[in-house]
């Protein structure tokens, strides 16, 4: 009886990721009205500093500065903090036209004391607003006014549309990323974005209002912006969506870039829940944030394939215990959770990623299921990466 009840909990437990996904997949289907758009040009008067935090990128981050450059205003400021870098990042960027300032610090290695350090020299001279763009993000020729324009009318946190895609030479086969990429950053923030709801800061392309940012603390979080638009949240700031600017970076061309980039994303969001979640949870209820619980709510849905995972093995469990005791409802939740997966990854293949993979090719991911296990076992207990390690970027020879 009392592993049963166990089991019970543990499906009614995981239904909250899975009911939360299927809900954002089911509003992104609705027709969506771009709200922030019919205010251009509330902004115009307003100055943006663009910060670009760079770790060894050299003429890597070139492309990005010549898609930034021509974007700038007369009050508008571009910076790239070169920080830790013991190449010629700072020259790059100073010849390409930036406002350039440097960081060496090992004992504090992490974007997020990149972009504090940045908020620092920016007390001297505050602008009206501050953008993040990562040193690898291109970004589409308007971005700038378009985000000073939503950031001006709605005064709180606005969100870019940041999407990664495959590269056209690469030894690693990513189209199943890109489409759970496409999930997680597109269909989910425009389904809670239809629904009038906040959604998570995705890392690059954010703009704050100066008097916001400002309070907000920064340290080496490996992912930095969960943790920041919780804490903007929990101020009565939560970060608004604008879909129609979009962001974009490649995923990395060679298995270990590839692996390091997964591996670090998978550890932080796991680090936020298992850390940070109760804490900010309790916190939405104590204080009735609304903004704050759904930001929580979605943080719930972990790494895609780690939440299948975790649904097939509650299934296994729970029919072996209804073979063995004869209780069907821990099966029963499990089933409901299931069938609920299943429908929201359907949905979202048939109106968004058929051009990405093949239903034959997605249902094929599920032989690599068993791997997954001793996969998150060497994730969770395996060396953790550090705070902010470079992608590797090499290049495959064509």
């Amino acid at each position: 009886m009392v592993l049963g009840n166990l089991l019970a909990v543990l499906a009614g437990l995981l239904a909250v990721p899975v009911m939360m996904l299927l809900v954002e997949v089911l509003a992104s289907l609705a027709i969506f009205r771009d709200q922030l758009a019919e205010h251009r040009g509330v902004g115009n008067a307003t100055s943006a500093a663009v910060v670009v935090p760079a770790h060894n990128e050299s003429s890597g981050l070139l492309p990005t500065l010549g898609d930034l450059m021509p974007q700038l205003g007369p009050r508008d400021r571009l910076i790239v903090v070169a920080d830790n870098c013991s190449d010629d990042t700072a020259a790059m960027a100073t010849a390409a036209g930036a406002e350039v300032i440097e960081r060496n610090d090992l004992s504090r290695i992490g974007k997020g004391y990149a972009l504090a350090h940045a908020l620092a020299h920016l007390r001297q001279d505050p602008p009206d607003m501050v953008l993040f763009v990562d040193a690898d993000c291109r970004v589409q020729g308007d971005m700038l006014v378009r985000l000073k324009d939503a950031c001006a009318y709605a005064s709180r946190p606005v969100q870019a549309c940041f999407l990664m895609t495959a590269p056209e030479k690469s030894s690693v086969d990513h189209r199943p990323a890109e489409f759970f990429w496409l999930i997680r950053n597109w269909v989910r923030p425009l389904g809670l974005c239809g629904l009038g709801l906040p959604v998570q800061l995705m890392g690059t392309g954010m703009m704050f209002p100066w008097r916001l940012i400002r309070d907000l603390r920064m340290d080496g979080n490996l992912v930095e912006d969960l943790k920041l638009g919780l804490d903007a949240a929990a101020l009565g700031f939560p970060p608004c969506f604008y879909p129609s600017v979009v962001g974009t970076s490649e995923f990395p061309e060679t298995q270990g870039g590839t692996e390091t980039q997964r591996q670090r994303w998978i550890q932080g969001h796991l680090q936020m829940i298992l850390r940070h979640l109760p804490r900010y949870f309790l916190r939405a209820l104590v204080t009735r944030n609304l903004g704050l619980l759904v930001l929580v709510l979605d943080m719930t849905v972990p790494p895609f394939s780690l939440l299948v995972l975790l649904i097939v093995l509650l299934l296994f469990a729970t029919l072996a215990w209804f073979l063995i005791a004869g209780t069907a409802v821990p099966l029963i939740l499990s089933l409901i959770n299931c069938t609920a997966i299943v429908f929201a990854v359907l949905l979202a293949w048939m109106r968004y990623g058929q051009q990405i993979i093949s239903l034959r090719e997605l249902a094929g991911l599920a032989a690599s299921l068993p791997s997954k296990v001793s996969y998150y076992g060497r994730v969770y207990f395996g060396r953790k990466v550090a705070s902010w390690i470079r992608t590797d970027r090499t290049k495959v020879d064509q």
